[in-house]
């Protein structure tokens, strides 16, 4: 049997995040959180304080840092999560707010730009042991929908990331370190995201851990109801993740970042009940 996806959890520390914003901005209540995320199965917490929406403006280093701080201090110093083996994720696109992140207790610093947003950030990991997320991104999210133009999205996605790879290896992070998200959401279209998700064998020729984020977002709604500015629940949207992530365990995933850790762990369990059950042919044996 593969093994199983890591499941990364998300805590979004932000008032404008798209579909949890300002639900745990009190530590007690991300603290909540985090312990039944856990709870659910979760291998990592992704806390993040600036959110990357469409459309979303950009925070301060310094306020990012006062949203996120003192949650992962307060973890790290939480018996329960001692006693877990969960990992820390810092989501961000600052050098300063992931060093400092990393200080505190995290371990891995998902970057959703890739280190693109920050010249910095590729140096200021190297001088870490921290995993690095790297992720594929053309732009901001205040204007990334003008960067949707590809002529063929799965290779021209894979081949930017091995560029940006290639630089992060050639500034200290060694191979072993990283792991790359394709960037679903970001700076594609739904055709594009949906085009991406059929054709993650293309990331996978590069040899590299693989991290997919597709939680509650934008293409998935899309299929959900096609109306336009048609509101779709979460829950809806948690199913939907769910089933996504499903079909897609056939792929060599590292992880999957999702917002209901639960119905996450339930379809993984599914998948392996099932194959588990399946007569194996003599060569699989």
């Amino acid at each position: 049997m593969k093994q199983r996806p890591l499941i990364m959890g998300v805590l979004n520390l932000t008032p404008d995040s798209f579909s949890d914003g300002g639900q745990f901005i009190e530590t007690n209540l991300a603290l909540a959180q985090s312990k039944l995320m856990i709870d659910q199965g979760a291998n990592i917490i992704d806390i993040g304080g600036e959110s990357t929406r469409p459309g979303a403006e950009r925070v301060p280093p310094e306020q990012e840092q006062k949203r996120v701080l003192p949650v992962i201090e307060a973890l790290v110093a939480a018996d329960w999560f001692a006693a877990s083996n969960v990992k820390i994720s810092i989501d961000t696109m600052n050098s300063v707010t992931a060093v400092a992140a990393i200080a505190a207790g995290a371990q891995i610093v998902n970057d959703v730009s890739g280190g693109l947003a920050d010249p910095k950030m590729h140096k200021a990991v190297a001088a870490t042991n921290a995993t690095y997320v790297l992720s594929h991104w053309r732009g901001f999210s205040k204007d990334m929908h003008t960067y949707a133009e590809y002529e063929d999205v799965a290779k021209d996605v894979a081949a930017e990331l091995a560029e940006q790879v290639a630089v992060a290896v050639a500034n200290g992070i060694g191979r072993d370190r990283i792991v790359i998200d394709p960037g679903l959401g970001f700076s594609k279209d739904q055709a594009q995201n949906w085009q991406m998700v059929a054709r993650l064998d293309e990331l996978e020729k590069l040899g590299l851990p693989i991290l997919v984020g597709a939680s509650r977002k934008r293409f998935i709604a899309g299929v959900l109801d096609s109306e336009p500015g048609a509101e779709v629940s979460n829950e809806r949207r948690d199913v939907a993740t769910a089933v996504l992530t499903a079909l897609i365990m056939q792929r060599k995933l590292w992880g999957v970042r999702v917002h209901n850790v639960q119905a996450t762990a339930d379809a993984m369990a599914m998948v392996e009940a099932l194959e588990v059950a399946t007569p194996k042919t003599k060569e699989q044996s």
